[in-house]
């Protein structure tokens, strides 16, 4: 891959993110301050439903995997599952770690650690991981 195309893929990523980062940074607050739940839970709700988006977003236009060279969208799905809950593990704990040892308010914490998380976890495992392409199968023949 070009590295024009590789940052252009790591841009789409980011606004993939971004957007995914905003549904499920508004349903944590929403489920906080409206539902009174814990915002480590509600960080997992966000979560899980920011993924859903991100999924889609990531495989049809991110990393356009939904052609022949990539794996089913079943395997794809399964992957993503699990940097979903890694990802939901690390920003639930991060934050309450960092919201209780620096005492700064979990709405600046949890942004903190997305970042962190988005560019240091997410990104890799799905470029490289969830959405990657198959390796090709070539025959090598000896002419002659």
């Amino acid at each position: 891959m070009s590295k024009k195309k590789s940052v252009f893929v790591f841009a789409k990523a980011q606004v993939s993110a971004f957007t995914g980062g905003l549904l499920d940074y508004g349903v944590m607050i929403f489920c906080t301050e409206l539902l009174h739940i814990h915002y480590t839970i509600s960080i997992a709700i966000g979560g899980i439903i920011g993924a859903m988006l991100n999924f889609s977003v990531n495989r049809y236009w991110t990393f356009n995997a939904n052609q022949a060279n990539h794996s089913p969208v079943g395997f794809q799905l399964v992957k993503f599952i699990f940097v979903v809950a890694g990802s939901i593990a690390l920003k639930s704990s991060g934050t309450w770690l960092v919201t209780n040892g620096l005492h700064i308010d979990y709405k600046i914490s949890r942004i903190m650690v997305d970042i962190i998380v988005s560019l240091g976890f997410n990104y890799v495992l799905q470029k490289y991981w969830v959405f990657r392409k198959q390796p090709t199968k070539e025959l090598n023949r000896a002419d002659g």
